[in-house]
């Protein structure tokens, strides 16, 4: 054989040998690789928004506990279905991310779903009505709260008010031996029946608190509104017997409880919490360790700065549970709110 055709082939019988080697590591590269997991939920045949420059919408998603792991088309996401996969079809229905409460109070939502709920009431008069029935079935003494009310959502006027706010004496008429307590809506104010303040010792002679006001009609008794830091006077639950340990916490756990179910309801999957304590934090701790919350809660510490400082570096956290905590601010209030005209203007 030529010189020259013998070095090609030499080559040749090299490169074949290469390539074999490659070909077989390849393959066992490929027969290594361990397969796609199975999808716990499959929606086909949707209209996926994904907030992705790149790919702003999609045919299908994917999703294996609480992380997507795929997007793309229905057939796409085939590869991804398994013997116990939970498959959709959206029939052409929109899916878009969950959305993102920027500022809210968890606990406080939680607490509203065990409450009246005032946030719909249209009137003083209805406010009444609703406080009445409930003291129909209220044992001797027990509270009656409420939140959500806002006077600037009401048709009209209460017939008798000091700034447009009613005075307690309408709720002493249909509740005149169990407390009420009832929260404005942007949590900065309250309305306390007579029962309310003879429990906490609010009189026309208790002194105005610092950053707070007790609202006096023009004889200087208490009209039962209470803005900003005067809501603190009211000892809730004073009379009623007290609590214990353990129904305590089952209130507590049922407040979170009741919180997670009603904003993921309303597709809110992230969540800002505008000021938790530590031992709020805590419990939220316990239950996300127990799947019981599904939301992710971005937390605010409040609490006093004798307590805070000490507590702050221990507490602070960022993506525990698989991102369902983070803990990394603090709340404070500088001023009071514009609803019920409590801040400095």
């Amino acid at each position: 054989m030529h010189r020259y055709l013998r070095g090609v082939a030499d080559v040749s019988i090299v490169a074949c040998a290469i390539g074999a080697l490659l070909f077989a590591a390849r393959a066992t590269a490929v027969a290594q690789q361990p397969p796609l997991q199975a999808a716990d939920l499959i929606l086909t045949n949707g209209r996926i928004v994904t907030v992705e420059d790149g790919a702003p919408d999609a045919q299908a998603i994917a999703v294996r506990g609480d992380r997507i792991i795929a997007i793309g088309s229905s057939p796409d996401m085939q590869k991804h279905r398994g013997a116990t996969t939970q498959v959709i079809d959206l029939q052409g229905q929109l899916v878009i991310p969950g959305f993102t409460e920027s500022h809210g109070h968890f606990t406080g939502i939680g607490q509203a779903e065990l409450n009246l709920k005032l946030m719909p009431t249209k009137t003083w008069d209805e406010i009444v009505a609703m406080v009445a029935e409930a003291a129909k079935s209220a044992k001797p003494g027990q509270w009656i709260y409420g939140r959500g009310w806002h006077q600037e959502k009401w048709d009209v006027k209460p017939k008798e008010n000091v700034e447009g706010f009613p005075l307690h004496k309408s709720l002493d008429v249909v509740s005149p031996n169990n407390p009420v307590l009832l929260t404005h809506a942007s949590g900065h104010a309250s309305f306390a029946n007579a029962k309310a303040m003879e429990l906490s010792n609010i009189t026309r002679r208790t002194e105005q608190p610092l950053g707070g006001e007790i609202l006096k009609d023009a004889s200087g008794d208490p009209t039962g509104l209470l803005r900003e830091t005067a809501s603190g006077l009211i000892k809730r639950g004073a009379g009623e017997p007290k609590p214990t340990i353990q129904d305590q916490v089952a209130r507590e756990r049922k407040i979170l409880e009741l919180a997670d179910k009603e904003v993921l309801s309303k597709g809110i999957t992230s969540f800002h919490d505008a000021g938790s304590t530590f031992a709020t934090v805590d419990l939220m701790k316990k239950m996300i360790d127990e799947g019981k919350l599904g939301v992710r809660l971005w937390v605010m510490l409040r609490d006093a700065n004798e307590r805070l400082a000490p507590g702050l570096a221990k507490y602070r956290t960022i993506d525990y549970g698989q991102g369902h905590l983070t803990v990394r601010a603090i709340k404070r209030s500088m001023d009071g709110a514009l609803g019920p005209r409590g801040a400095w203007l």
